[in-house]
């Protein structure tokens, strides 16, 4: 009997104490993503399918020649693409003499390296300041240039419109200044100051080898402070900079580039062992695409090599968009189909049963 208290004593003590509860169970915390978990996601080949894809539609690019007569408009665009892109003839060769400019003329030119195909059209206009009375000689060209955003913004408005709308949209205007070596003609500077409001403008000095280096400097010194003086804005426009990358790529080609003091040539010589694109003269040879000789080389990589992009952006984005804007406005907001019913009259009906 000496066990038996003690075993009350234990029942006792385990009826007082409670047996100890499982602890309930914490959720565990979210794994964080580590990049390294996922593997190669393959992100960087959207570049590539950009590229592939833009490799098999190609690009477009359309450029006008504008200026007095003369100064070797045609012969510059040719030395520019490296082909007789300018008034192109079946019966034409680089012996003869390019015939002069009677009409606006848009030639078009497919141009094909590594790959990369580029449908070139190539405005030539007419030499002006040859007439007598030079009023107005801006307004045939500004006249094409705006009948192109017109047809571009027809196509757009069309109910059924196309894939992929032809465009033949100026984007860039190369405008030719004679070297006087003095200052631009009063029809020069009306002419950029009209033309600067629809198009993208690249002031180039012709025939520059007329001119000795001093001659050269200062006078595109006085050409920028003209320009500047009376508000003609030439590509690229500083309020178009979207970065500071941009800014100091851009203000240093604003600041001592332009305008580009040019010579242009397709014929070939030998120099030095090497067949070079020049202009025979009494004393030597001005090689093309010679630093020391001219800045055509500086031109060439600006307009194709650097700021071709972006030169169809400005054009798109701003000389395009401030058309449309101001034709819709005009039409009290309607496309500019439904203003006439000839070509358009099919489509007014659908139209107005839609609305």
């Amino acid at each position: 009997f000496a066990g038996l208290p003690e075993a009350r004593t234990d029942t006792a003590m385990s009826e007082l104490v409670p047996e100890p509860r499982p602890k309930p169970a914490v959720p565990m915390k979210p794994v964080s993503i580590n990049s390294s978990l996922l593997g190669y996601i393959g992100i960087d080949t959207i570049i590539e399918q950009m590229r592939k894809k833009t490799m098999k539609t190609g690009f477009d690019f359309n450029i006008m020649v504008v200026g007095q007569s003369g100064l070797g408009k045609s012969t510059l665009v040719n030395t520019l693409f490296k082909s007789q892109v300018s008034r192109k003839a079946s019966s034409w060769n680089r012996e003869e003499k390019i015939p002069k400019t009677v009409e606006i003329k848009a030639i078009g030119h497919v141009i094909e390296e590594g790959g990369v195909k580029m449908k070139l059209t190539v405005i030539d206009t007419p030499g002006f300041g040859d007439q007598i009375n030079n009023e107005n000689c801006w307004e045939p060209i500004e006249k094409y240039i705006n009948e192109q955003y017109e047809k571009f913004l027809k196509e757009e408005v069309n109910i059924a419109r196309k894939k992929r709308i032809p465009d033949t949209r100026v984007h860039c205007c190369l405008y030719f200044i004679s070297p006087t070596g003095h200052s631009l003609r009063p029809l020069d500077l009306e002419f950029m100051k009209h033309l600067s409001k629809v198009v993208n403008i690249i002031p180039v000095i012709a025939k520059a080898d007329t001119m000795t280096l001093e001659e050269k400097s200062e006078f595109k010194q006085r050409v920028r402070k003209e320009l500047e003086v009376n508000g003609i804005e030439f590509y690229p426009q500083k309020e178009f900079d979207e970065d500071l990358e941009d800014k100091t790529e851009n203000d240093k080609i604003r600041q001592e580039s332009m305008p580009f003091a040019v010579v242009g040539s397709d014929k070939e010589y030998q120099v030095n062992g090497k067949r070079v694109l020049g202009r025979k003269t009494p004393w030597g040879i001005i090689e093309v695409e010679n630093l020391n000789h001219c800045e055509f080389a500086l031109l060439r990589d600006f307009v194709i090599r650097t700021h071709l992009q972006d030169l169809k952006e400005v054009t798109h984005n701003i000389h395009y968009e401030t058309y449309r804007a101001k034709r819709l406005n005009d039409n009290g907001g309607l496309p500019p189909c439904f203003e006439a019913v000839s070509g358009c009259g099919s489509l007014l009906p659908t139209a107005a049963r839609r609305i």
